[in-house]
C-alpha cells in the first residue's frame, strides 16, 4: 500500500481551480507517462513532474524612447487613448496608445473584447506591461501582452517565468496556474539521499528541487546543469535502478539449476557450420555457459551488432540446456523472424539430432494440439515461436532456458511474467540486434548481466554507403538494373509517413508499381496488413532468387537473411533514426559479394537528419552509431518508447546524465547490500521513493521476500 503521506500526490487535479473535465482529460493524455492506462485522470504529481524547458527573462525595463529592435521588455506606462477599430473591418485590430513621458507604445490586439480591454487598461491609469517588442511603420508596439498589471500587482508579475512543453488546446497560463496550486499541495517528503553525496554535489532537497523549477529566481535556475534539475534527475535514477537490483534479487532468491551440459551436441552444431566462431562469440559462448553451470539463475543480456551472429552463440546455448536434459525455447519479436530462425535453425540441428519445434498463432486445429503434446512431453526439445509461447495453455515439461530475441519489446514486468511462466527456475538469455548505449542499457537492463559480440563474421564485407537526394531516383534505378544483371538482388525500403499505415502502404505500393513496371515479373511487395501465408511466399520468393527486388514497408521486420542480397535502398531516409537505418543496412553484406546502402533523402534537409546520415556514411560500428542516435534524438524517440518497455524519464535525461546514472547504480547496490529488506532509517525513504516514481512492483518484491 502507498504511504498516506504520498496522498496528496496522487490525488486528482480536477479539484484544482480552473481545471475541470475538459482541461483534466486534455492534460491526462499529455502529462501521463504512457504506462498509464488510457481514459485515467491528471494526477498532482503529473503537474509538478511535467518540468519546464526554458524561461521567460522579463527584467529588462527600458523606457519607450530606448526601447530594442527585438526581444522581451518589460514597460511601466500610463494608458493614454482607446482606437478601436471601424465598426466596419473588424480585421483591424484594436489599439491602445500608452506612454512613460519618453515616448509612445502602441499595444495590439486582434478579435478582441472592447471591454475586457477597457478594464485591463483604463485610461490616465498607470500599468505594467511585459510582451515582445515589435516595430510597425518604424513605430514600436506589443502585439498581445503577456502580461498586464496594476502597479499594487507588480510583485504578481513573473519576472523570470517558466516555459513548460504544451499540447494543442492548453494554454500557458492554465498550465502555470494549475502547478502553482499543485506545488502548494506537495507535502515535505522523508530525505531518501545519502546526507554526504547531498552536501557534495549542493543540492537542494526534492521539495526546495520543484520549487525552484517552477518558480525560478534566475534563468540558469532551470538549465541541464542546474542543481535542481539534476537532484531530480538523481532520485528519478535512483528509483529506476533500486527497482532493477531488487528485481534482479528476486529472481536470483528463487533457486536456480544447474544446466552444465556435455558438449556433445554443441561440437556437433559447431562442426556444422560452414565458418568458425568468432573470437568475440567464443567469449559470449563461455559467459553464458558459466552461468548456466552454476547453480545461480542466469539473467544475462546477449548484445551484438547487426550480423554478429547472436542466433548461433543462442543455439549453442539452448543445446546445452538440451544436453543437460531440459528443454530450451526461442521466442522471436513476430512470426517472420520466428519462421525465419526455424528455417535456419532446422538445418543445424537436424544432423545434431535435436528436435525443434515451432509454434506462432499461426498454428492451429489438430496440428497446434499435436506440437502442444510434444512441448508438454518433452518430446519438442527446443521450441520455437513468438509471445504464443508464454500463454497459459502452453504447458512445457521442463523449460531450462528461455531465449528472447527482444528488439526492446519487452520491459521488466514482461521479463517477470516470462519467469514465473518458467516454474520460477529456468535461465534467461535476452538478445538484442541494436547495440544499446551504455546507459541505456543501464536503465533497461540493469537487472541483466551483459555479453557484447562486437566483430562481424570472417569474409563480411565493408558495405559501401552513399546518400542522394531523390531527385537522382532514375540513376539509382538504373543501378539496380546492374545489380540484378549480376544475379544480385535488392531491398526497396519505404518509409512510415506521419505514423499513418495507410500512406505508409500507398507510397509503398506506388514504389512497387513504377519498379514493376520497369522489371516486370521480378518486383515483390511485403507490407503489415498481408496475411501470413501471402506474406511467406515473397519473401520465399525473394530467397529464392525467384524475384529480383523486394519492396517493403518498415510495418513488418526485413528481417530476412538473404547472402544474394547486395542492395539496400531507403527511400526519405531522413525520416529513420540512425538505429533503424543501421538494422536496414545490416540485411546486405552477409555474402562474399561487395554491397552498397543508398540513402535517399528530400531536399532541403534539416541539421538532425543531415548528422545522421553523415554517421552512417561515417561508421558501421553499430555501437557508436546508438550513442550518437541517444544524442541527437534523446531515449524515448531513439526506442520508440512506447512500445519498448523503456522506463520513461521525466526528470532525468540519459544522453546529459549519464555519470548520474553509474553513480545511482553503485548507490543503488551499496544500499541493497547493507540493508535488502529497506528496513533501516534510509530505507523506508527510499521505499517513499520508489512509491513516488512508481515503481510499486519493486515494493511488492521486498514485501514477497
Amino acid at each position: 500500500m502507498r504511504p498516506t503521506l504520498l496522498n496528496p500526490l496522487f490525488s486528482g487535479a480536477a479539484g484544482l481551480k480552473g481545471v475541470g473535465a475538459k482541461l483534466d482529460k486534455l492534460m491526462a493524455g499529455f502529462l501521463r507517462p504512457a504506462y498509464g492506462a488510457p481514459g485515467e485522470t491528471t494526477r498532482i504529481v503529473d503537474l509538478l513532474f511535467h518540468l519546464p524547458s526554458g524561461v521567460v527573462d522579463r527584467r529588462f525595463r527600458p523606457d519607450i524612447a530606448r526601447l530594442p529592435r527585438e526581444g522581451i521588455v518589460t514597460v511601466e506606462a500610463k494608458v493614454q487613448r482607446h482606437r478601436p477599430p471601424p465598426p466596419f473591418n473588424k480585421r483591424m485590430p484594436y489599439r491602445v496608445e500608452v506612454s512613460d513621458g519618453t515616448g509612445l507604445l502602441s499595444l495590439v490586439f486582434f478579435h478582441a473584447y472592447a471591454d475586457s480591454i477597457r478594464r485591463q487598461l483604463p485610461e490616465g491609469e498607470t500599468r505594467f506591461i511585459s510582451g515582445t517588442i515589435g516595430w510597425f511603420n518604424g513605430e514600436p508596439q506589443i502585439a498581445h501582452p503577456d502580461h498586464i498589471v496594476a502597479p499594487q500587482e507588480f510583485a504578481s508579475l513573473p519576472l523570470i517565468e517558466p516555459v513548460y512543453p504544451l499540447t494543442e488546446g492548453l494554454s500557458p497560463k492554465l498550465l502555470v496556474k494549475a502547478i502553482r496550486q499543485a506545488l502548494e499541495k506537495l507535502p515535505q517528503l522523508p530525505e531518501w539521499q545519502d546526507p554526504a553525496y547531498l552536501q557534495r554535489q549542493a543540492w537542494p532537497s526534492f521539495h526546495a528541487a520543484l520549487a525552484t523549477l517552477h518558480q525560478p529566481a534566475t534563468p540558469d535556475a532551470v538549465g541541464p546543469e542546474a542543481p535542481a534539475r539534476r537532484r531530480l534527475a538523481y532520485d528519478e535514477l535512483l528509483a529506476n535502478q533500486l527497482a532493477l537490483s531488487l528485481v534482479r534479487a528476486n529472481m536470483k532468491r528463487a533457486a536456480g539449476r544447474r544446466l552444465p551440459g556435455t558438449g556433445d551436441l554443441r561440437a556437433r552444431l559447431i562442426a556444422a557450420l560452414p565458418y568458425s566462431l568468432t573470437n568475440a562469440q567464443q567469449e559470449a559462448v563461455a559467459g553464458i555457459l558459466r552461468d548456466m553451470a552454476s547453480e545461480n539463475r542466469m539473467l544475462r543480456l546477449l548484445q551484438g551488432d547487426v550480423g554478429a551472429g547472436k542466433t548461433i552463440v543462442a543455439l549453442l546455448a539452448l543445446a546445452t540446456a538440451v544436453e543437460s536434459g531440459a528443454q530450451g525455447a526461442f521466442m522471436a519479436p513476430t512470426e517472420i523472424l520466428a519462421r525465419q530462425h526455424h528455417a535456419t535453425l532446422s538445418k543445424l540441428c537436424a544432423p545434431a539430432g535435436i528436435r525443434l519445434t515451432l509454434l506462432t498463432g499461426r498454428e492451429k486445429g489438430k496440428p497446434r494440439e499435436d506440437i502442444l503434446a510434444a512441448i508438454a512431453s518433452g518430446e519438442a526439445q527446443i521450441v520455437i515461436g513468438t509471445h504464443a509461447l508464454f500463454q497459459e495453455h502452453v504447458a512445457f515439461r521442463d523449460l531450462g532456458l528461455a531465449v528472447i530475441d527482444e528488439q526492446h519489446r519487452f520491459g521488466v514486468h514482461q521479463r517477470l511474467a516470462l519467469q514465473a511462466k518458467a516454474g520460477g527456475a529456468s535461465d534467461l538469455l535476452v538478445m538484442t540486434a541494436t547495440p544499446i548505449p551504455r546507459t541505456l542499457a543501464l536503465t533497461v537492463y540493469g537487472d541483466m548481466d551483459v555479453s557484447k559480440i562486437t566483430e562481424k563474421p570472417a569474409g563480411r564485407q565493408p558495405i559501401d554507403t552513399r546518400v542522394l537526394p531523390l531527385s537522382r531516383m532514375e540513376e539509382v534505378v538504373k543501378g539496380l538494373a546492374r545489380v540484378i544483371a549480376q544475379a544480385q538482388r535488392a531491398y526497396w525500403v519505404c518509409p512510415l509517413v506521419a505514423e499513418s499505415e495507410e500512406v505508409d502502404l500507398a507510397a509503398a505500393e506506388d514504389r512497387f508499381e513504377a519498379l514493376a513496371a520497369r522489371f516486370q515479373g521480378q518486383v515483390g511487395l511485403v507490407h503489415g496488413r498481408m496475411k501470413g501465408p501471402e506474406k511467406d511466399k515473397v519473401m520465399a520468393d525473394f530467397k529464392e532468387g525467384r524475384l529480383s527486388i523486394l519492396v517493403s514497408t518498415t510495418v513488418i521486420e526485413v528481417g530476412v537473411d538473404v547472402p544474394e542480397a547486395t542492395a539496400m535502398v531507403i527511400e526519405n531516409a531522413e525520416r529513420f533514426g540512425l538505429a533503424q537505418l543501421h538494422q536496414l543496412r545490416g540485411r546486405v553484406g552477409r555474402g562474399a559479394a561487395k554491397s552498397s546502402c543508398l540513402l535517399l533523402y528530400q531536399e532541403p534537409l534539416g541539421e538532425t537528419a543531415r548528422a545522421r546520415l553523415a554517421i552512417m556514411r561515417e561508421t558501421e560500428d553499430g555501437f557508436r552509431i546508438a550513442e550518437e542516435d541517444l544524442r541527437l534524438r534523446g531515449a524515448g524517440e531513439m526506442l520508440g518508447t512506447r512500445q519498448s518497455g523503456l522506463p520513461l524519464f521525466r526528470m532525468a535525461d540519459l544522453a546529459a546524465d549519464g555519470d548520474l546514472l553509474a553513480a545511482a547504480r553503485d548507490d543503488a547496490r551499496l544500499v541493497l547490500a547493507r540493508d535488502p529488506k529497506l528496513e533501516s532509517p534510509r530505507g523506508e525513504a527510499l521505499r517513499t521513493l520508489l512509491y513516488v516514481f512508481e515503481r510499486d512492483e519493486a515494493v511488492r518484491l521486498i514485501s514477497a521476500g
